[in-house]
């Protein structure tokens, strides 16, 4: 199964001119592959462009998008994560919710399609990640 990330799919939803040609080709060649999924945080980040939550629902299920639950255990590998990149010096413009997706990912054994290759490599090295 492959998580997709925010990122990508707000790039495919608002045209991105020099992100969607990739994001579009990248997410289509992962459904081809294997199941594509959300979790409830990526669902939160994308829901930002829709003023219905029915039109969200309606491009959930056109892409085919899994709805999966967050496990707790993700919560406290996200947790160490984020502080870790805090004690480096990371600053505040990267989210914990950033660093929530990375570990579930990377706890339920999935890969990671997404723009944001050095965070998620850093983070959570043994994650299989689908990146630029």
């Amino acid at each position: 199964m492959i998580l997709v990330d925010s990122n990508v799919l707000i790039d495919v939803i608002k045209g991105d001119v020099k992100w969607s040609p990739w994001s579009e080709a990248a997410l289509e060649e992962a459904a081809d592959r294997d199941e594509v999924a959300i979790n409830p945080i990526i669902y939160a980040e994308i829901s930002i462009g829709f003023a219905l939550v029915a039109d969200l629902d309606a491009l959930i299920a056109e892409t085919g998008l899994r709805r999966l639950p967050l496990p707790y255990a993700a919560g406290f590998v996200a947790g160490k994560a984020f502080m870790e990149y805090r004690r480096r010096g990371g600053t505040r413009t990267s989210p914990l919710p950033d660093f929530y997706i990375g570990a579930h990912a990377a706890l339920s054994g999935m890969q990671l399609l997404t723009r944001d290759r050095a965070r998620f490599a850093t983070y959570f090295p043994a994650l299989s990640l689908i990146a630029p």
